[in-house]
């Protein structure tokens, strides 16, 4: 099988709990490019904050967002800002509940709160720096959000069309996170729609993830890979099971179907 593109989550598949990645994954991104892979980052993360990960990969193609935002080769390719009185009922559903929101535009990520321990922490975790409050000014622009500090009886509560599903974030520490995901815009439909434009088929595109968000990824690839380390749920989605994010998953995961040595 000759493949043509590659599909990479961030946290738990490229970059370990310690924010960096084995010398192995970036080995097996660049052989997967001299074999004419393109390679995509594929993340729940806003891209202004990834873009000195791609330096360091030579990656230039991403899906930001969960999906809601694509950019291949530097053209922006997929646009999908959420409905403005969905985010307002979202942000009701916050307020009432005492959970704390950060909502993504693709400039800045805009937070319910900047002092909450639990906000605090979530920006530890996952080093998010262009930060600021929430303003309704941006109400239209908002192409993605995270709730945080949600116990698990308050999950279902953002739920309240039949395209919203809640994605837990599958980071130690961060579990309380839930993604926001609508299911018509997701990483899987991102990628069902790139690999029309380029006019590649499902059967030469590979994948790995590792959480719940990932789970569409997975299933609009023809070789999708759950990392060891991914939420268990995942594993169901998963054609492969590699090793995990600190044994080398990606390297391992391309070496089993012959793309890299």
């Amino acid at each position: 099988m000759t493949f043509k593109i590659l599909f990479l989550d961030i946290d738990g598949t490229i970059l370990m709990p310690n924010h960096t990645y084995t010398e192995s994954t970036k080995t097996a991104i660049q052989q997967a490019k001299a074999n004419g892979v393109e390679v995509f980052i594929a993340t729940g993360r806003p891209l202004i904050e990834v873009k000195d990960l791609a330096k360091e990969l030579n990656v230039d193609s991403f899906i930001g967002y969960n999906g809601a935002y694509a950019i291949y080769q530097e053209e922006t390719i997929i646009n999908e800002p959420i409905d403005e009185k969905l985010v307002r009922q979202f942000l009701d559903i916050a307020k009432e509940n005492d959970n704390e929101l950060v909502l993504y535009t693709k400039d800045r990520n805009y937070y319910t709160s900047l002092d909450h321990p639990f906000v605090e922490q979530f920006n530890h975790i996952f080093q998010l720096k262009q930060n600021a409050l929430f303003t309704y000014d941006v109400v239209d622009q908002i192409i993605g959000i995270t709730a945080m500090n949600l116990q698990p009886t308050e999950v279902s509560l953002y739920e309240i069309k039949e395209n919203i599903r809640m994605s837990q974030v599958n980071i130690e520490g961060a579990t309380m996170a839930y993604d926001i995901i609508r299911k018509n815009v997701n990483k899987g439909e991102a990628i069902t729609k790139i690999l029309k434009r380029l006019n590649i088929p499902k059967e030469q595109a590979i994948a790995f993830g590792d959480g719940l968000n990932d789970k569409e990824m997975l299933q609009a690839v023809g070789e999708g890979f759950a990392m060891e380390n991914a939420h268990p749920d995942l594993f169901d989605f998963a054609k492969h099971i590699t090793t995990s994010v600190s044994d080398s998953g990606i390297f391992n995961g391309l070496k089993k179907i012959g793309l890299v040595k």
